[in-house]
């Protein structure tokens, strides 16, 4: 009987980072984990023997005191407690959950509600939920399908879409599409564990060519779980089991091929009994006994310098970050390989646990260690991006970096990109300075990598996109619809106003109900305006705008606001022979008779009154049918001893 052995059989490195730190704690004095430390009761007993003894009420614990937080993690009020408490926590969640908690918990600052797509009630899955309220538990597709009928609103709720380390990738993905389809706004992280994904892939593929599959872990343990349920679709004789004592020979009969797989908390040493159990046939056939340390040994994968290789950040130092690539060797990153830029700090680029791919430089075999670069790879990456740019004609985001002869540079992702003063999308003569530091868009229009040339085109874009704007504006403009537009440029009989894309023209008469004699007294270039439309004419492509509100009478606010004998603080408007208008209140005008003007008589009005000036007024007489007021300084000055003839009401 052949016996295939899954390379990524056991401990994943969040597990074994989680046993190495209990067992260090439990030799500098002896602690405490919060329940089982991983899903595996052989690993929990064999840690209470060094000192690491198991509680389930943190009131038991105070300051002086150690805890070992879990591989899986732990509620949030719990860790808050514990602070409260003054114990010692040594946070042993695995760096991939911890990735978990901090999406989940920018989310919630965010105020988009989380789904987190896994078994409601595994340690992790309530963990990771406790960082926000109201999360969103799903087990599979199912479950959200029964969610988006319950309420149509649900799918209007802004979403942060999250899986369990160990979810099932089939039930994560399918799960992910119904949601994208059915809500407006939702976004997407794969947290599914890399090593776990690698685990399910390759125990499906061994599965799928043996007679006899054998599962080993705890029966607590989800990725084991899952493991067996992945291979019952592949094989039909699967076996979950714990250790070696479970199996039993008959199992086995009729088999000429066997797989065996392990979940991510079983320890080697189960691994290599169950093989041995297992492979005892094989073995005396062959006349040679291989070793599980070698097996394990030829899992490890082989470096060799300027390839590509991916792994998942297991440390970040002052001086280094340190990289799991599933070797032999220690890999790391130096932090002058890690970014161009020389002042950006090594947390904000990456976080332990996150995947990371990068290209090796150097492999050291007699030191055991691997030097890495990631800002090597970046820069293969931009160029092999910016040429497709050119080919696919995709549209980029960079940073105006500086002004030279002829044109700016732009930084696109380190890469400096020409763009002449042709194609900046500034007017001829322009000062181009002002550009520096602006993010703009471009299309790359050329490309010498030999010679690292590359040129663009901010112009093109923005035509593009304003060529879109101005389509979707006649596509659906109608009279009477609202726009917030900008002033772009002002002449004496009125304003245009840019709506999106398009311009519309603000006739002065209908930028305010007071009288204005140039635009300029209302609105300046730059401002914002809320207009609507008076008319327009797709042929001609010419629009009508007005800003003055047509829904409120002057009038009638007029009417709503004074009576004859009140006092109100006019605006004089323009200035006659005959005597001066006055506002009263915006789009209605008084007239003040020369007569009413002084307490004296004056030749003219400009005696006495300036266009603009602000003076109080009585109003002494209003002719409701033709809408004429009559307003008097004079009656304000001091009593009228002789009545003058009654002014009349004059335009």
């Amino acid at each position: 009987m052949q016996v295939i052995l899954a390379k990524s059989a056991g401990f994943c490195y969040g597990v074994q980072r989680a046993v190495d730190l209990a067992r260090e704690a439990g030799r500098s004095g002896g602690c405490w984990m919060l329940g089982d430390l991983i899903h595996n009761a052989h690993v929990v007993e064999e840690l209470a023997r060094t000192g690491v003894q198991k509680i389930q009420d943190i009131d038991r614990l105070g300051p002086g005191d150690t805890v070992v937080i879990r591989s899986h993690g732990e509620l949030k009020t719990v860790l808050d407690a514990l602070e409260v408490q003054g114990v010692r926590c040594v946070n042993a969640t695995c760096p991939n959950v911890c990735r978990i908690q901090n999406l989940v918990a920018q989310a919630e600052r965010e105020g988009r509600r989380c789904v987190i797509i896994g078994e409601p009630r595994h340690p992790e899955v309530m963990g990771v939920a406790s960082w926000c309220r109201e999360p969103l538990v799903f087990d599979g597709p199912e479950a959200v399908k029964m969610w988006l009928s319950q309420d149509s609103q649900n799918r209007e709720t802004p979403l942060t879409v999250v899986a369990q380390t160990t979810c099932i990738r089939e039930l994560f993905e399918t799960s992910w599409k119904i949601l994208k389809k059915e809500c407006t706004n939702v976004k997407k992280f794969d947290t599914i564990c890399n090593a776990t994904h690698k685990r399910q892939t390759e125990a499906a593929a061994i599965a799928a060519q043996v007679d006899v599959m054998v599962v080993v872990g705890d029966r607590k343990s989800a990725n084991t779980k899952h493991l067996t349920e992945i291979c019952t679709k592949k094989c039909s004789r699967v076996i979950q089991i714990e250790n070696a004592d479970e199996l039993s020979l008959d199992f086995f009969n009729g088999c000429s091929v066997a797989g065996l797989t392990a979940g991510a908390s079983t320890p080697a040493g189960i691994i290599k009994e169950v093989y041995a159990t297992m492979s005892e046939e094989i073995k005396a056939a062959e006349g040679k006994e291989e070793s599980f340390e070698e097996l394990l040994n030829q899992s490890f994968k082989t470096l060799n310098t300027g390839e590509k290789v991916t792994g998942i950040v297991t440390a970040i130092t002052p001086t280094e970050v340190q990289v799991d690539v599933g070797a032999k060797q220690a890999a790391y990153i130096k932090l002058s390989e890690l970014s161009d830029d020389p002042s950006a700090k090594p947390e904000d680029i990456v976080k332990v646990g996150d995947e990371i791919e990068t290209y090796i430089v150097r492999v050291n075999d007699v030191e055991g260690y691997a030097e890495l670069s990631k800002k090597r790879l970046d820069a293969v990456k931009v160029w092999e991006n910016i040429e497709t740019a050119v080919e696919e004609k995709t549209v980029l985001e960079g940073t105006v970096t500086e002004e030279n002869k002829g044109g700016i540079v732009v930084s696109v992702k380190g890469v400096r990109v020409f763009v002449p003063a042709s194609q900046s999308g500034m007017p001829r003569g322009a000062d181009l300075s002002e550009m520096k530091g602006q993010k703009v868009q471009l299309r790359i229009t050329e490309v010498n990598r030999a010679r690292r040339r590359v040129v663009g085109s901010i112009r093109s874009v923005a035509d593009e996109a304003r060529k879109a704007a101005q389509e979707q504006v006649w596509a659906n403009i109608e009279v009477g619809k609202h726009y917030t537009g900008t002033v772009k440029s002002m002449t004496s009989y009125g304003v245009f106003v840019d709506i999106g894309g398009v311009d519309g023209m603000v006739h002065i008469s209908e930028l305010s109900w007071s009288r204005i004699k140039t635009p300029s007294e209302v609105c300046k270039v730059g401002d914002t305006l809320e207009v609507y439309v008076i008319s327009f004419d797709p042929e001609k492509r010419k629009i009508s705008l007005g800003v003055k509100d047509h829904s409120v009478d002057p009038w009638t606010n007029f009417m709503n606001t004074y009576s004859v004998g009140d006092v109100a603080n006019v605006r004089i408007v323009k200035l006659m022979t005959f005597g001066a208008f006055a506002e009263v209140v915006p789009g209605v005008d008084g007239l003040i008779h020369i007569s009413q003007i002084a307490d004296r008589r004056i030749d003219k009005p400009e005696d006495v009154l300036s266009e603009g000036q602000m003076v109080d007024a009585k109003i002494t007489a209003v002719d409701e049918e033709k809408k004429k007021i009559s307003l008097s300084i004079r009656a304000l000055l001091a009593p009228v001893v002789e009545e003058a003839e009654e002014a009349p009401v004059e335009e």
